[in-house]
């Protein structure tokens, strides 16, 4: 029964040990209310400007249009509304770098906690493959995969969860290997419990905390490289209005129409 208390007062113990960690780490705070706002508008954006009509469709009698009244952030040489793009576009952002997140959290949770949870050699090669793809920049990574893959959001996706999976296998190895010798892990195994159950059901959960802290803060730059991949033409594919392709669609204009670049960038 003492046993029972003390994992379930460990679990509810979770959400303060999260709340905790963002809060001594300033830059991930940073990153969570960006990431705040940007859901916030995502979630609204077709209420603040309709898709069809300002994000996507062509107006060519009012083709790069300066930043007025009617259109905040001026328009591109098609007619379409930039501030409604920008908009629009976080949400393609946001959606793309939350499912890399979640690939990479899902498949790095495995790794490291095999990794930690064993030991031994079966620790050694699977953490020596992790740093071999960890010494590789997660933007060199991405365009070489995507390269070798073909330019499709699936793929776009692979390339990102693959880049992120040894940060998280290492972040939860560590927790693992901090946790694994406790008592409520020694009498899950005197039970008979079997090691699946245990690493799923008792000690991944107790690395969410890490887990959530590391993922707010790789989520800025996993927006960063699906903006570079759409700008260098490895991302996504106009006329989606993905930020990426709107720097990369308003280049030829930055003389005539610099708001095209700026709003953007």
């Amino acid at each position: 029964m003492m046993n029972g208390n003390a994992i379930q007062y460990k679990r509810r113990s979770q959400i303060g040990s999260v709340l905790y960690r963002l809060k001594k780490n300033k830059l991930a705070m940073f990153g969570l209310f960006l990431l705040i706002v940007m859901v916030l508008i995502a979630i609204c954006a077709d209420f603040i400007a309709d898709y069809d009509e300002m994000a996507i469709g062509q107006n060519i009698q009012e083709r790069l249009q300066r930043p007025s009244s009617e259109h905040w952030f001026g328009t591109d040489h098609f007619g379409r509304d930039i501030f409604a793009r920008i908009v629009h576009g976080s949400r393609i952002s946001l959606s793309l770098s939350i499912i890399a997140m979640l690939f990479a959290v899902a498949a790095g949770a495995i790794i490291g906690a095999i990794a930690g949870y064993y030991g031994g050699r079966t620790d050694d090669i699977l953490m020596r493959f992790m740093d071999i793809l960890l010494s590789i920049p997660p933007m060199l990574m991405s365009i070489s995969i995507v390269a070798a893959l073909g330019q499709s959001m699936v793929n776009l996706l692979i390339a990102l969860g693959i880049a992120y999976v040894p940060v998280f296998a290492r972040v939860i190895r560590s927790t693992i290997l901090s946790i694994k010798g406790q008592e409520f892990i020694e009498a899950a195994k005197a039970c008979g419990t079997s090691d699946a159950r245990i690493i799923f059901k008792h000690i991944i959960p107790n690395a969410i905390g890490p887990i959530i802290v590391q993922a707010t803060l790789a989520m800025g730059s996993v927006i960063l490289i699906i903006s570079s991949l759409s700008f260098m033409g490895l991302g996504v594919k106009p006329p989606a209005p993905e930020w990426g392709t709107m720097l990369y669609e308003g280049r030829d204009f930055l003389r005539q129409a610099p708001y095209l670049t700026l709003f953007p960038g």
